[in-house]
């Protein structure tokens, strides 16, 4: 053993008991050993705690951090919705907005195009209302003309194959028998004065009294054709006067068909003033002169027989005639009365004639210049515009070449 050696030292094992002997130097490296073991075992610790702490600190950090950015980000994205929410409603409103803009230009819009169509529709009902109403306006002025003209023919009676004289007597004997049951009516046929009248016309009372005498002459303008001059009227009045006064009758009755266009001749005309108890009628009036003499004649029945039974007593009949003079003046003026209004009616006629003819002439005349309107437009051609225009004559001509070669 080494002298030098350290003292040796016993030590037990903790875990069999069993007993050894070490040096000092050995128990130092023990011990060394067993330092280092224990401070590596406690740096381990420190550094394993250590790290710990460190981690719970980075742990710690990172959660603060990581808190922190989430609250910055829920901040964040607080003030994003609040963004997006303003924005939103800000584009809400807008669109709304618009929305409502759009709604109420496109109710605007079809408004207006229900009002336009609603305007067309009713412009197309009133056009074709117009257009019916100017057809049946047309067709009514037409048929008034018609029956105007009608009643006019009537009022001249053209005397289609029948002499003047002989159609005043067949319309005598059509009503002889009910409205002149006692008259007589037949050609004037005694010349024994020189000269005789076409008709006299006599009515009787019952007691087969005379009271109305006519003298009738007539005249057609057929009946003077060979006449070089064409006759009026006037010219016929002296020789009827006559005719009336030498065949003993009371009035004197011109039925004419002369002057046809005359205003003054159009119905029954008075022409007293010129010859007394004088009328110039149209045939048409021919019953009617007779029943108006008559009817006012009849009042004088009782007088007149009178005056014949007091001619026959050679009495004084002055005073009588005077009477019945007063009282024909009295029916003339009565007469002259009705007449007028008479005539007038005709001349309304008349004018009632002229005036639709006007407004059926203006309507023809509307329809003519359209018709010839529509005709110059179905008439123009490319020819008829380039006539005298050389230069687009031209231009056809060339167009027209290709074609005529491609045919060739």
């Amino acid at each position: 053993m080494n002298k030098n050696a350290s003292p040796a030292t016993e030590i037990k094992c903790p875990h069999c008991e069993t007993l050894f002997t070490i040096d000092e130097a050995e128990y130092a490296d023990i011990v060394q050993q067993v330092r280092t073991l224990e401070f590596e075992s406690e740096l381990h610790a420190r550094l394993a705690e250590a790290e710990k702490s460190k981690r719970a600190e980075i742990e710690l950090a990172e959660a603060k951090i990581t808190q922190q950015a989430q609250k910055a980000a829920a901040e964040q994205d607080a003030v994003i919705q609040s963004l997006k929410a303003e924005l939103g409603k800000a584009a809400t409103l807008q669109e709304l907005a618009v929305t409502k803009a759009v709604s109420t230009a496109e109710k605007q819009l079809s408004e207006a195009q229900n009002l336009l169509t609603l305007q067309k529709a009713e412009q197309a009902v009133k056009d074709a209302a117009l257009r019916e109403s100017h057809s049946k306006e047309l067709d009514l002025k037409d048929e008034l003309i018609e029956r105007y003209k009608d009643m006019k023919a009537k009022l001249s009676v053209k005397l289609l194959g029948e002499t003047l004289e002989q159609h005043c007597e067949t319309e005598f004997n059509r009503v002889r028998s009910l409205a002149f049951p006692h008259a007589t009516f037949g050609k004037d046929n005694d010349a024994s004065a020189g000269t005789k009248g076409d008709y006299v016309f006599r009515d009787f009372s019952e007691e087969d009294v005379e009271y109305i005498s006519v003298m009738f002459e007539m005249k057609n303008e057929a009946d003077l054709s060979g006449s070089t001059k064409k006759k009026k009227n006037s010219d016929f009045f002296a020789k009827l006067d006559k005719d009336r006064k030498e065949k003993g009758c009371e009035y004197a009755v011109l039925v004419s068909m002369l002057e046809e266009d005359s205003e003054l001749y159009t119905g029954i005309t008075d022409v007293s003033h010129v010859f007394p108890k004088m009328f110039v009628i149209r045939p048409q009036f021919f019953l009617a002169i007779i029943a108006l003499l008559r009817n006012a004649a009849q009042d004088t029945i009782l007088v007149k027989a009178e005056l014949e039974q007091v001619k026959k007593q050679n009495i004084d009949i002055t005073d009588f005639e005077s009477e019945l003079e007063e009282f024909k003046s009295g029916f003339g003026r009565n007469y002259d009365l009705a007449k007028r209004k008479f005539d007038d009616a005709i001349k309304d006629i008349d004018l009632a004639i002229d005036r639709l003819q006007k407004v059926k002439d203006g309507l023809l005349g509307s329809e003519k210049n359209l018709r010839i309107a529509n005709d110059k437009a179905s008439g123009l051609t490319i020819k008829k515009l380039t006539k005298s225009n050389p230069t687009m004559q031209a231009k056809f001509a060339e167009l027209e070449a290709p074609e005529e070669e491609d045919a060739a």
